[in-house]
């Protein structure tokens, strides 16, 4: 009998499931990424490690302490830079003219990624990177600038567009990386995209995946999987 590969998934809210509940506007876990059909098609024990809000800075924690524990781990997923990009929006509402930073600035976002990278191979684990989705700039403007003074954040924006191009530089950030560390990266990004339809595919805050979404990141880690195995590799 064939022992199931461990994986665990270490990331944000994308992985973890997180969907809006029209009915309170409130964040629920409702995960539709199929992960019996990838257990099962791949021979995998997959342990969901992500966490609502997870920035890299709280993945790094998070890491130390797994590695501590010692978990029987042989592939580890993680899914960070969609909380590490975005802004602290009432702070930009109330000072439109200021020198605001996302929650963690890219240069330090992409050392610290790779910190992780190389302490996850140090424990003998293969890690697995993952690109972001994208997100729906006029639907997240409304939703996290609906009650603030949107002429103000606008005149520190420049453009509502300007949240889908930062975003993105932090998705490419995440495949160069990959590309430098020689991580596999699965294409959630691309998937989407492909999709072509991005108003179906996301929650009415336009950054989180609902169950069309989350249909899609499934698709995703399949067609990895198989074009793993097509090049004689394992997943």
């Amino acid at each position: 009998m064939v022992q199931n590969r461990q994986v665990t998934l270490l990331g944000d809210s994308i992985l973890k499931g997180i969907q809006v509940d029209l009915g309170d506007r409130r964040y629920r876990t409702h995960n539709e990424i199929n992960m019996e059909a990838l257990e099962s098609e791949f021979q995998l024990s997959i342990h969901n490690d992500a966490h609502f809000g997870a920035t890299v800075r709280k993945g790094s924690r998070l890491l130390d302490r797994m590695l501590a524990r010692k978990l029987p781990c042989d592939m580890m997923v993680m899914d960070f830079g969609g909380n590490d990009c975005d802004f602290r929006w009432k702070e930009i509402a109330e000072d439109p003219t200021g020198d605001h930073q996302p929650n963690v600035p890219l240069p330090e976002f992409v050392e610290l990624y790779r910190e992780m990278i190389r302490r996850v191979r140090s424990h003998g684990i293969r890690p697995i990177l993952t690109n972001l989705p994208p997100l729906d700039s006029e639907r997240f403007f409304n939703w996290w600038c609906g009650d603030l003074d949107k002429e103000a954040v606008m005149r520190w924006l420049g453009d509502v567009g300007n949240i889908y191009v930062w975003q993105e530089r932090y998705s490419r950030a995440v495949e160069r990386l990959a590309r430098e560390e020689n991580v596999p990266l699965v294409d959630v990004r691309g998937a989407f995209l492909d999709y072509g339809h991005l108003e179906q595919t996301l929650c009415a805050d336009g950054t989180h995946p609902n169950t069309v979404g989350q249909g899609l990141i499934t698709k995703a880690f399949q067609d990895f999987g198989r074009g793993l195995r097509l090049a004689g590799q394992t997943v």
